[in-house]
């Protein structure tokens, strides 16, 4: 599903990629794991067509997604990838229908067609009650769902997720962990997690290990020791931003 060959990756004169190689496979859920600063987000944003590496390749279903045009990328990422980001990212000023239909109108699908997947994929969610009601409205946890719904609303091939239980509370971070593999099972996504979950991590398929701008080879399975999570603390303030970046090339 996912390949990616020699991806070189630096802002000014800081290399933050430094060569990765990394095959994910069709239906496969991969947590990406590390200490903060180890290019963990970066990478995930390389996958998702948000930055352009300096060098190498990256291939998602097929597609040499580097040889895109501007607009050929926006709409590969549009029809082949979903994002979820720690802070959830919903539009205020709309409901959560609407918020998990905006993918979908940028794909200008039929009105009808995607107001009755977003009620189904609500419904999925346990949200159906919650359809009319806007962000400020939900709690922490049902809006992380809504964004979870936002993100399939136009059947991705991949899921891509920065920390999406970093600011939930336990009850809800387990909800979410739970969610991913029934997603999986029923709707056939490929996910790739950054997460200092150690939770999380321990259930994916596969836990990869990113040790300043590489992949630490030594320690990429499950049976490896996480990283220290007190040493891996997230900083949220840094996330948000970068993912308040994201969210806004996605539009």
């Amino acid at each position: 599903m996912i390949e990616i060959k020699n991806l070189h990756k630096s802002f000014g004169s800081l290399e933050v990629i430094k060569g990765i190689d990394l095959h994910i496979d069709e239906h496969e859920i991969v947590s990406i794991v590390g200490k903060s600063g180890a290019g963990k987000t970066t990478l995930l944003q390389l996958i998702g067509t948000l930055y352009q590496p300096d060098s190498g390749s990256i291939e998602i279903a097929g597609r040499d997604v580097l040889r895109l045009s501007r607009r050929e990328l926006s709409k590969f990422r549009n029809e082949h990838l979903g994002f979820i980001f720690q802070f959830h990212q919903l539009l205020p000023e709309f409901t959560a229908l609407e918020n998990v239909m905006i993918p979908g109108m940028i794909a200008r699908r039929s009105h009808k067609e995607l107001e009755n997947e977003a009620r189904r994929l609500l419904d999925f969610m346990g949200l159906a009650h919650r359809e009319h009601h806007k962000p400020a409205e939900l709690s922490g946890g049902e809006a992380q769902r809504v964004a979870v719904a936002r993100a399939l609303i136009n059947h991705p091939d991949v899921v891509l997720a920065d920390e999406p239980s970093g600011s939930l509370d336990t009850q809800n971070k387990q909800e979410l962990h739970q969610l991913f593999f029934r997603l999986r099972e029923e709707t056939g996504q490929t996910f790739v997690i950054v997460t200092h979950d150690e939770e999380l991590a321990r259930q994916t398929d596969r836990r990869i290990v990113m040790t300043d701008g590489r992949l630490d080879n030594g320690v990429a399975g499950n049976d490896a020791a996480l990283v220290d999570s007190e040493e891996a603390g997230f900083n949220s303030e840094k996330g948000e931003k970068d993912s308040e970046k994201a969210e806004k090339t996605i539009e």
